[in-house]
């Protein structure tokens, strides 16, 4: 049996939250790690370099918001100015996937718990980011 082991780290991004999920050693299930708040693009990547430090992944997810036809979108555009500075703090590699209705889906499963969002988008966004995560985990091509 191949044992299939690396960490992931999955980012829900947001201008002023980003949402972080990290998958566990063997690389199959994702679960929620924080919501950074972000004043500027020079806060987030340090934010995000203190986890990268701390997590060492061997990959990055980066959810990519495409539109409902799948075209790329504006925030499509801000993530991939998102990525090309994480690069600077980050030589792994990174992966986009498509992210539509993630955030919905969180809150809805946030709601199916008998829990309100409230003023707690933080919430949301580290849901999103392991729904993000998941998929990919999910995708990935496992040697058994």
């Amino acid at each position: 049996m191949t044992a299939y082991n690396k960490t992931f780290l999955g980012i829900d991004f947001g201008e002023r939250r980003i949402g972080l999920a990290k998958s566990d050693p063997t690389g199959m299930i994702a679960s929620a790690l924080k919501t950074l708040e972000v004043k500027s693009n020079a806060n987030a990547l340090a934010q995000l370099e203190i986890e990268l430090n701390e997590i060492e992944p061997d990959g990055i997810v980066v959810g990519y918001p495409l539109s409902e036809s799948g075209e790329i979108s504006k925030m499509c555009l801000a993530i991939d100015r998102f990525i090309e500075r994480l690069r600077t703090i980050y030589t792994g590699p990174v992966h986009k996937i498509d992210e539509r209705y993630s955030s919905l889906e969180a809150e809805s499963i946030i709601h199916a718990h008998g829990k309100k969002i409230g003023q707690d988008k933080k919430r949301v966004d580290r849901l999103a980011a392991v729904i993000i995560l998941q998929r990919f985990l999910d995708g990935l091509e496992r040697s058994i």
